[in-house]
């Protein structure tokens, strides 16, 4: 299998701006960014989208992915004024890179979902 451009990074293959890295999971600020903050926050393990990460991922991986998505949160300073969480899953569901990663998006007003237009 073709190595994906997350694991490029990962390798330091490719240069990308880094928001936060540990032993385990990395952030980068999107290249095309779609709001003023646009952080990616992706797990080193190889794992395809979140179907795949949610059913082969040790339990530990993760609560650990979770924490370190909360952490770039509050790094970015967006506890106060909040943001959003979007993982696309497969191609009918808009993903793009097929690594499993969760966007940070924040400070762009963004319609609400599953509101009802009469």
């Amino acid at each position: 299998m073709e190595e994906t451009l997350f694991q490029k990074v990962i390798a330091r293959k490719i240069p990308a701006k880094i928001a936060y890295e540990d032993d385990r999971y990395i952030a980068i600020h999107d290249i095309s960014p779609q709001a003023p903050v646009h952080v990616l926050v992706i797990p080193k393990g190889e794992y395809v989208s979140n179907m795949d990460f949610s059913a082969t991922a040790p339990t530990e991986t993760i609560a650990g992915f979770w924490r370190a998505v909360g952490t770039v949160a509050r790094e970015l300073g967006l506890e106060q004024d909040g943001y959003r969480l979007v993982a696309n899953n497969g191609a009918n569901g808009g993903q793009i890179v097929f690594h499993f990663h969760v966007h940070i998006v924040s400070g762009k007003q963004r319609p609400r979902w599953g509101r009802v237009h009469e």
